[in-house]
C-alpha cells in the first residue's frame, strides 16, 4: 500500500547537521530499524530517492551513466550491461535531452528481459534509476548453472522436434528462449566478477574457492555459446522445406544431450574420471558427425535443404566440443593445489 504524502520539519542538530524523522509506518513496512543505513540518491529535480540498505550489505555501489544521443540504443544498453557486470547496485541513467516514451519503454523491457534482479525504482523526464535487488547467496552459482542447463536441454529437445515435425512455432519459441540463456550468463558473470574482490562471496555462492572463478567463467561462456548453437539449429529448421536427415540429426542430438548431462554431472561432483569419460564421448561424437554429413550428402534432396542440415549437424558438433572444454576445466578444478586454501 502506498502511503499518503506527509510533511516533516527539518531540524538542525549539533549546529551543522540537518535531520528529518522518518514516517513510522514506512519504516515498519521497509523493515528499517535503529542503526540501519539508508541510501540517498539525488534526483535531477533535487528530490531524494530513499532506499534501505539490506542487512548484511557492506556497501552500495552507485554509478551515473549518461546515455549518448549519437549512439544507437543497443550501444548505450551495452554500457549499462557493463555496469551490471561490474557489480553496481544502483545505476542512474541520464538523458540530457530527455527520454522519449518509446526509449523509456524499451529500456524497461530490456532490463526486465536481460538483467536478472535489476528493477526501475525511480524516474523523471531525464532520469531512470535502476537498483539490483539480487542477493547472491539466495541464487547461487550452482543454482544458476542448473537453471541454465535445464533451459539448454529443453531448447535442444524442442529444436530437434521442431525439425522432425516441421513445427515452425516450436522453432520460433526455441529462438525466443535464447534470451533466458543470456540472462543467466550475465548473472553468473556478475557473480564471478564479484568474487574477485570478495573472497567470502565464493563460499556464499557455493564455489569451492576464489581461484575457481576463471574456470567457471569459461564454463558459463561455453554454456552461453551452446545456447547460441541451439538457437542456430532452430533458425535453420525454419528455413528447411523438408526435414532432411531428421533421423540422423535426432540420433546425434540425443547423444549430444546425454554428453551434456554427463559433463554437468562431472562438474557438479568434481569427478575427474567422469570428466575424462565425457571427453572420450565428445571425441567419438565429433567423429560421428563427419559420417552423418556423408550420409546426408548422398540423399536426393535440394541443395538448399542439405546446406541447412549440414549447418545443424555442425552446431551439434560444436556443442560436443564445448562439452569437451567444460570437462577439461572440471579436471583442472578437481586437482587441489598443494598448500593453497580453497
Amino acid at each position: 500500500m502506498v502511503m499518503k504524502a506527509e510533511k516533516r520539519k527539518v531540524q538542525l542538530t549539533g549546529g551543522s547537521t540537518y535531520t528529518i524523522s522518518l514516517p513510522i509506518k514506512w519504516a515498519r513496512e521497509a523493515a528499517v530499524k535503529q542503526g540501519d543505513e539508508l541510501l540517498l540518491v539525488q534526483q535531477r529535480d533535487n528530490s531524494l530517492l530513499l532506499m534501505p540498505v539490506k542487512e548484511g550489505d557492506e556497501r552500495v555501489l552507485y554509478a551515473e551513466l549518461t546515455l549518448s544521443e549519437s549512439e544507437r540504443f543497443e550501444d548505450n544498453f551495452r554500457y549499462l550491461i557493463a555496469h551490471y557486470l561490474v557489480g553496481y547496485d544502483v545505476v542512474k541513467l541520464l538523458s540530457p535531452g530527455g527520454f522519449e516514451a518509446e526509449v523509456r519503454k524499451r529500456i524497461k523491457e530490456e532490463v526486465r528481459k536481460r538483467l536478472i534482479g535489476m528493477e526501475v525504482v525511480g524516474e523523471s523526464s531525464k532520469e531512470l534509476v535502476l537498483k539490483s535487488f539480487l542477493k547472491y547467496e539466495d541464487f547461487t552459482l550452482q543454482d544458476a548453472i542448473q537453471s541454465m542447463s535445464k533451459i539448454i536441454i529443453a531448447m535442444l529437445e524442442d529444436a530437434i522436434s521442431a525439425l522432425e515435425l516441421g513445427d515452425k512455432n516450436r522453432a520460433r519459441d526455441v529462438i525466443e528462449r535464447d534470451d533466458e540463456i543470456d540472462r543467466f550468463y550475465l548473472l553468473m558473470v556478475r557473480q564471478l566478477k564479484a568474487t574477485v574482490s570478495d573472497p567470502e562471496l565464493a563460499k556464499k555462492i557455493e564455489m569451492s574457492g576464489q581461484r575457481d572463478s576463471l574456470g567457471y567463467r569459461i564454463v558459463v561462456k561455453n554454456m552461453e555459446r551452446m545456447g547460441d548453437h541451439v538457437e542456430r539449429i532452430a533458425r535453420h529448421s525454419l528455413l528447411m522445406s523438408a526435414p532432411v536427415g531428421a533421423e540422423h540429426i535426432r540420433e546425434i542430438g540425443t547423444s549430444t544431450k546425454l554428453l551434456f548431462l554427463k559433463t554437468l554431472e562431472s562438474l557438479r561432483k568434481r569427478d575427474v574420471k567422469l570428466a575424462n569419460e565425457a571427453i572420450r564421448d565428445a571425441n567419438q561424437l565429433i567423429d560421428q558427425v563427419n559420417g552423418i554429413n556423408e550420409r546426408i550428402l548422398a540423399e536426393e534432396v535440394s541443395v538448399t535443404d542439405k546446406i541447412h542440415a549440414f549447418a545443424i549437424i555442425e552446431s551439434l558438433g560444436k556443442i560436443a566440443k564445448y562439452c569437451e572444454d567444460i570437462a577439461e576445466i572440471t579436471i583442472n578444478l578437481g586437482i587441489e593445489v598443494p598448500g593453497e586454501a580453497t
